[in-house]
């Protein structure tokens, strides 16, 4: 059984600083929920009652510790590098939303508040927020924008059957960014009965901080793991990037590992020269520092300061920023980051489906397809290990579509 573990790194700061990244740009009503919060979450995780919850939960209702898996196949079929897959898509839900969706349920209910909103992409926190809701008694709410419940129907159904309302969001671009703009103002307007469950390393501090140690069961696990199959650490941890909560919660545990490269990719979608993609960092004209959803980090805008549409082909990497630890990790090159375009990541998914009998999610074939680009160039014996952050049931319409499959 894996105890979740505080924060040991020096980052965030007291006010919510990865750097020159993070803090708190948000209403002043929101100031003393932000406090309350804040102080909630130091108090359980200092709590040895709330962390053994926490832990048997991950042990008996998510299945934790997910499995590594040795991607034999793949990597003979790359000749290069031996991969390695860390199974977050076996945990309950299929994806790794569940850690962090179970540790703020828990906290939400351990502060009296009955009633949680939540935000969603691809669905798949939404439907680990109704899950925990369900599991704890609490009243939830998923902001969706109408745009991903077009191409999330499966999960949108799921959130139903679970008892959470699904509420679509029509303003802006009808996706992920518009979906947490909804969430924040139903958490503003009824901030006294209600919590936010957020869904990524992002938004106001404590958020970054908070969703990080909730997922860093992941590389916490996976550590332990890849040193007792491979009999050592890996050269190299591969993970997708939207707002980056699988990426930070597998990086965290090999942050003090010089040696180990700690890799993101981002959404490329149809490609960099054109800007129809959701790669900050890739993109000089238009990802720079800026401000979105109440946290300094890398954000897609215009010369105005305007935030621009972002694509992907996968809804949960579909987002204008990126959690500011990830732009910490970036100024301090301790992390690199990189992208994959729709059709590398499509590729990709066929590939592990074909090669490996695993269905990833489209944001996890993100990973996949870097992985393909870099193992080949690597020395045999060396090891990357990439983390496959969500099965991909909940994409097959998309894929069908997009490799012109349906009808």
């Amino acid at each position: 059984m894996t105890v979740i573990q505080t924060s040991t790194t020096p980052v965030p700061d007291e006010r919510g600083y990865f750097g020159e990244f993070g803090g708190r740009f948000v209403p002043e009503t929101l100031i003393p929920a932000l406090d309350e919060l804040t102080a909630a979450y130091h108090a359980a995780m200092a709590d040895p009652a709330f962390r053994q919850e926490l832990a048997q939960l991950q042990a008996s209702y998510t299945g934790r510790p997910t499995p590594i898996s040795y991607a034999k196949r793949l990597s003979e079929h790359l000749g290069g590098a031996q991969i390695y897959l860390k199974r977050e898509d076996l945990a309950h839900t299929g994806a790794h939303k569940i850690n962090n969706a179970l540790g703020q349920a828990l906290l939400a209910r351990r502060m009296g508040k009955r009633r949680v909103v939540a935000e969603t992409g691809a669905g798949q926190h939404g439907v680990a927020s109704a899950t925990a809701s369900a599991l704890l008694g609490l009243e939830c709410h998923v902001y969706m924008g109408s745009v991903d419940i077009a191409r999330q129907q499966p999960n949108v159904f799921r959130m139903k059957l679970l008892g959470a309302e699904v509420i679509p969001v029509e303003s802006g671009s009808k996706t992920l960014k518009d979906a947490i703009n909804e969430a924040i103002r139903d958490w503003v307007t009824n901030v006294r009965d209600t919590f936010y469950l957020l869904g990524s390393a992002l938004g106001p501090h404590p958020y970054p901080m908070m969703v990080r140690d909730f997922q860093s069961v992941i590389g916490l696990e996976a550590r332990r793991q890849i040193v007792e199959m491979a009999g050592r650490l890996p050269d190299a941890c591969v993970a997708c990037v939207g707002g980056g909560s699988n990426a930070i919660g597998l990086f965290h545990a090999f942050r003090d590992d010089e040696n180990v490269d700690l890799i993101g990719v981002e959404a490329g979608g149809r490609g960099i020269e054109g800007g129809e993609h959701a790669a900050r960092f890739a993109d000089p004209n238009l990802g720079r520092p800026g401000v979105l959803h109440g946290t300094r980090s890398f954000v897609m805008q215009d010369a105005d300061g305007q935030i621009v549409n972002t694509h992907s082909v996968s809804a949960g990497l579909d987002y204008a920023s990126v959690g500011p630890e990830h732009a910490y990790l970036r100024a301090q090159e301790r992390a690199y980051y990189t992208y994959a375009t729709d059709e590398e990541a499509l590729a990709a998914f066929q590939t592990l489906c074909q090669l490996e009998g695993i269905i990833p999610a489209l944001e996890s074939s993100h990973a996949v397809a870097e992985v393909i680009k870099r193992a080949p160039g690597m020395p045999k014996d060396s090891i990357i290990l990439v983390n496959l952050s969500g099965r991909g049931d909940k994409d097959l319409d998309t894929v069908m579509r997009e490799l012109g499959l349906n009808g």
